[in-house]
Formats: C-alpha cells, structure tokens, sequence
C-alpha cells in the first residue's frame, strides 16, 4: 500500500492511451480467465475496479462509452456530507455519506476535493421558524463531521452572519430585507470526470486493464460477450465474477433490477452574471423542507446553479437532455435573490444527469415516491447466474459502493483476495496539502492534477504552443489536452471537451475549440517531445 505522499506508481503504469487500450483488448477478448469482469467505468465501476485490483485480482473492467460517459460527470461536483440525509431520520446513510467524504477530503483525493464555503441568505422568503431549522440542521452536520472524524482543520464549523458579512460573500444577493445570512461547509470536487479518471488510471497502475468502447452485449456469471465499438468485431471475455456497476443501465444487463433514475438539472452560467461568489449559495426552494437551489463558482471562472429532482419515464438515453422546465424552474428560484435577474438569454449551457435510484415502489402502499424522497442508499444484488449487481448510491460513497460490491464477489465466487484497502489508498496525483502547495506548477493545475502538474506544466515548458489557451479566454491549453491523450485515454474530441475538460458544457465554446482540438489530435504523436 502507498501512503498519502510517499512514492507514486511510474508514470507509465498509470497512463491509459489507445495504444495501451488495443494491447489490452487484445490480451482480455478470448483471453485466459480472469477475476473479475467489471462492466460500467463510472465513479462506482472504476472504484469497483480499483478495490479489486488493489486486493491483487486480476481485473478488466470495460465501458460501451468513454470514462465517466453517464452519471459521473453530470453531479453538483459536490461531496455531500449526508446532512439532507439525517434530516430525514437515515442516520445510517449520513454517517456513511460523512466518513467517505474525510476519506476522500483527507486520504484519497486531497488534491482533487476541498472545503467549499456555502451562505443561506436570509431573505423574507425564508422565516424565522426556517432559518432556525436550518441553523440546527447545519450544526448537526458539523456533528457528523466529528462523528466521521474528519478535522475541523479540514471543514471550518457553520456560523452565523450578518448582512454586510452574507452580501460580501455574495454581492450578488439582493440588499433589501437580507437578515444576514448561515454559513456552512460542505466538500466540493474540482471536477467529478477527473475523480473518475483518477480512479481508473490507478485502477491500470495496480495491473487492471481499463478498456472504454467496449459494449458488454450480453452478461453470464462466467464473463460477456463484449463488442469493440471502434471496429465492431465481438468476442468474449471469460471471469470468475462478474460485477455489474453500469449504473441507470443495469437493468438493461440482469433482469430482475428496477431502477427509478431521477434527472438533475443544472444550469452554465458565465461569470460576469453573478459578478465574484467567494462563496456558494444555498438558496432554499419554496414550499420545500430541507431542499435548496444550489450556486457553485467554478475554478474556470463559470457557475453552475442546480439541481432538479425529476422523475424519467421511458428508456434511458445515452445523454440526457435539460428541458426548459427544468431550466425555467432554476432561474425563478435563483432569481427570486438577486439584486439583478438573471434571464434565459444568460444560461450559456444546461446539462442533467440521470441518479441511479433504487425502485422501492414495491414497498410502500400507494402512489410511489418522489424521486425527491427515495433514499440515496445502495444495494448489491446477486442474479440468478451469478452476476453481482451494485445499484443506486451516489457519488460521495462510490468507494463503499465498490467494496461491498467486492466482497460479495469474493464471497460468492470464492476468489483469494483478502479485505479492501481503498480507504487508506491515495489516487493518483494525491499529496497532502503542504506537497501540493510547495509543487513548483501553476496553482490551477496543482488543482487538477496534483503531483502530476508539474509534468503537464513542462509540456507547456518545451513547447510554448502547448501553453495556450485552446480557446480565447478559457484556462484550459492545449497540454492538458496532449495529457489527457498520452496518459488519461481519451481517444477523440469528445472525450476531450466533454469529459477530461469542461469546455463542452457550453455548446458555442465547444465549437469555438473544435478546431484547435482537431488539430492537436492529427499531431499529437510529436507534439511535446524533446528533441
């Protein structure tokens, strides 16, 4: 096991590429038998693959799409917690939601998630009655961050403000009837995909083979018939277990699981909307206990004001669109704040993700729940040939989704693997803070890619067209975009704009890039390289 800040895998072991991925598929389809097959690259596929990896099994884990292709990369980017939770009496469920976020804030992934500063501002909607709910609700949260053992040191206690104090962290905010406002603390990812990545490339540095466009048409409890989406020739793949984590597909794959997805909606807006947010807001929904619109400012300089909690009906589609509703829904709650309205012509971009929720319709009398109701909980399912199911959860306890779901394969299909290790196991790029801050790279990158950003900062170093912007007045350069080609395996424009960056939650970004992206793509092979 690495310690937090000890040495890290090569480079080279963690690196996923296309050329890696051709070798490997190679090796895996009509292969010797190995472990475990894991179908789904998401936060929970990924993790699944790296508590298995790291237990010393042999591992393939494959994806119809990209890394973080589904739910993954549509979240709030936030690590909850549990607070909404333990309002409503599911002590079990905040507590699990509060330590996995100390694992993630202070063992795992420091580089990539940390403290977020939230205001409540109390305006006339919210009463006296309310605010005081919330004010206990926010110091009960603290007391799950001590009961998870997580530092204060690491997530500053909630307090009171006033109104110059609330309008200082939110200028933003309408002055007129603001009482002043509640200041809490909750963990916030730079980036959701990045998490994913970051799991699966140490996932490959502990000898799993990651392999994305690759369809599982068809599970056993022995293996899958799989297709390479990029040739379209079939074949099989052999495993002692089969761990099923493809998310709001699941069911698609085993019969017998019932998933209620439930859409989240979030709206793009550019910075000069808001003007400087040093701080998010919660801004509580009306007529609504313990739910609230949230503002999160981004590092790249854009706000993303979410969420909706919407019930879908019908087939699930590979990328879920944002209905107007849902777009109507957050401005009239955003704006019901502000000094200045923000309007339609503002958002600049919407994106939904589609949350994995377990149907528990069968057990309760009635109409079903609202998807606002139904508990974040995960569960693990064995299926009539074996196949190991793990459904529902939520980004914040992907890693607890993904032990459970190996232990039972290790219980049931009786592989040699001891107990997991993944709560004490740093992703790549981990460090605690005092490495990180002494890195001798740019902060934002720091951020990004902890201990590696001062290898994607020489990128920029030996070829000064890797250091420009991709796109007129976005941080993103072309070497990260070079990075993600070499070592984080992305294989085309898409898994580039929309997932290893952000540039594509704007769609006339998107655009304004495409070129510069191509471009690089036609030359990476030299682009970078000392000569």
């Amino acid at each position: 096991m690495t310690p937090l800040g000890g040495p890290a895998p090569a480079p080279s072991r963690s690196s996923l590429s296309a050329d890696r991925r051709a070798r490997e598929l190679t090796d895996s389809v009509g292969g010797p038998v190995v472990d475990v097959l894991v179908v789904g690259l998401g936060a929970t596929g990924a993790g699944v693959a790296l508590d298995a990896a790291a237990r010393g099994l042999g591992v393939v884990a494959v994806d119809a799409h990209d890394l973080a292709f589904g739910t993954s990369r549509f979240s709030s980017k936030l690590v909850h917690g549990g607070l909404r939770y333990l309002a409503s009496g599911r002590l079990g469920v905040a507590h699990e939601s509060a330590v996995e976020r100390g694992v993630l804030m202070e063992r795992t992934a420091p580089h990539l998630v940390r403290a977020q500063p939230f205001v409540l501002p109390l305006t006339p909607l919210v009463s006296r009655g309310q605010a005081a709910l919330a004010r206990a609700g926010f110091r009960a949260g603290d007391t799950l961050r001590l009961a998870a053992r997580t530092a204060r040191g690491t997530l500053p206690p909630p307090r009171r403000l006033s109104a110059v104090e609330t309008r200082h962290l939110a200028p933003a905010l309408r002055a007129d009837g603001l009482r002043g406002g509640l200041l809490s603390w909750d963990g916030r990812l730079t980036d959701d995909a990045r998490l994913v990545t970051a799991l699966a490339r140490t996932a490959a540095a502990r000898g799993a083979r990651v392999l994305t466009r690759v369809r599982a048409l068809e599970l056993t409890g022995s293996g899958a018939r799989v297709r390479d989406e990029l040739t379209g020739e079939e074949g099989e793949i052999r495993a002692r277990a089969v761990i099923n984590a493809s998310g709001v597909w699941a069911g698609g794959l085993v019969d017998g699981i019932r998933i209620r997805p439930s859409r989240g909606t979030h709206l793009v807006l550019r910075p000069s909307c808001l003007g400087p947010l040093p701080a998010g807001l919660h801004i509580p929904i009306p007529g609504e206990n313990n739910r609230f619109v949230l503002v999160l400012p981004q590092d790249d300089g854009r706000v993303y004001v979410g969420l909706t909690d919407e019930p879908v009906d019908g087939p699930v589609p590979d990328v879920p669109r944002a209905p107007e509703t849902d777009i109507g829904f957050l401005l009239d709650v955003l704006c019901s704040v502000l000094d200045v309205p923000v309007r339609r012509d503002d958002v600049v971009g919407a994106f939904a993700g589609l949350r994995p929720l377990l149907d528990a319709a069968e057990d309760r009398p009635g109409a079903a729940p609202r998807t606002a109701d139904i508990s974040r909980r995960h569960a693990v399912f064995i299926s009539s040939e074996g196949v190991v199911s793990v459904v529902g959860g939520k980004l914040t306890t992907y890693r607890r989704m993904a032990q459970d779901a190996v232990d039972t394969a290790v219980r049931v299909r009786r592989l040699p693997a001891g107990p997991s290790v993944t709560a004490s196991l740093p992703l790549v790029g981990a460090a605690p803070p005092h490495v990180l801050a002494a890195l001798p790279a740019p902060h934002r990158l720091v951020r990004l890619y902890g201990t590696e950003a001062p290898a994607v900062h020489a990128l920029a170093v030996r070829d000064a067209r890797l250091g420009e912007p991709v796109l007129p007045g976005h941080p993103v350069t072309g070497a990260e975009l070079l990075w993600a080609l070499r070592h984080e395996g992305a294989l085309d424009e898409s898994d580039l704009l929309d997932r290893r960056t952000r540039i594509g939650l704007v769609p006339a970004d998107r655009d304004a890039a495409l070129n510069a992206v191509r471009e690089l793509l036609g030359d990476a092979p030299n682009r970078g390289r000392t000569r």
